[in-house]
């Protein structure tokens, strides 16, 4: 059922992402200073789902939860710790939820400093990067979805690929998309 949550958890937040983005058009027609106030609220609500759908996608992969189609492909209940937090990222689906979990970050840092100058500058980040999330949240929701169930599933995983089992490859994607954004 937790496993449930973080996927809903990840289609609020395309929804939430998707009227940020009509508000931001709506403030590129005519500003408003109570949308820039409700693109700051979203943008903060988006971070909090978006980390908690990565904690429970990552709380499965921990655990072996091969009902997970994810966790069953990329993760073995024989590894050691880290190489199953860092299976996680070491697949298409993961690395893409990592990429959203670090956007919404940056978004949600961004809508809580007091330091940017001009709002309408604001909004227009803000909204920008609305738009980015709602555009990945779509393609991972409806083609790389990482929360899929199998209905049948293993008694044990495949297991990491043998070529990211490195402390620096568990390291390195993470790094690698904060340079990014």
């Amino acid at each position: 059922m937790i496993y449930e949550f973080g996927h809903i958890l990840l289609i609020f937040v395309l929804f939430l992402s998707f009227s940020a983005t009509l508000l931001f058009g709506m403030n590129i027609i005519s500003y408003q200073n109570k949308n820039l106030l409700i693109i700051k609220k979203i943008s903060i609500i988006n971070f909090i789902f978006v980390f908690l759908s990565f904690l429970v996608l990552e709380y499965g992969f921990i655990n072996s939860e091969f009902s997970l189609v994810l966790v069953a492909n990329h993760s073995h209940t024989s590894k050691p710790l880290i190489y199953k937090i860092s299976g996680m990222w070491g697949n298409h689906e993961g690395s893409m939820l990592l990429w959203i979990l670090i956007l919404t970050l940056f978004t949600f840092l961004l809508s809580i400093s007091k330091n940017v100058p001009k709002k309408i500058f604001l909004s227009n980040i803000l909204g920008i990067q609305n738009i980015i999330i709602c555009s990945f949240l779509i393609f991972i929701l409806f083609l790389s979805n990482p929360y899929q169930r199998s209905i049948d599933p293993p008694l044990e995983g495949l297991g990491l690929n043998p070529l990211l089992q490195d402390p620096g490859l568990a390291f390195h994607p993470p790094m690698l998309y904060l340079g990014y954004v």
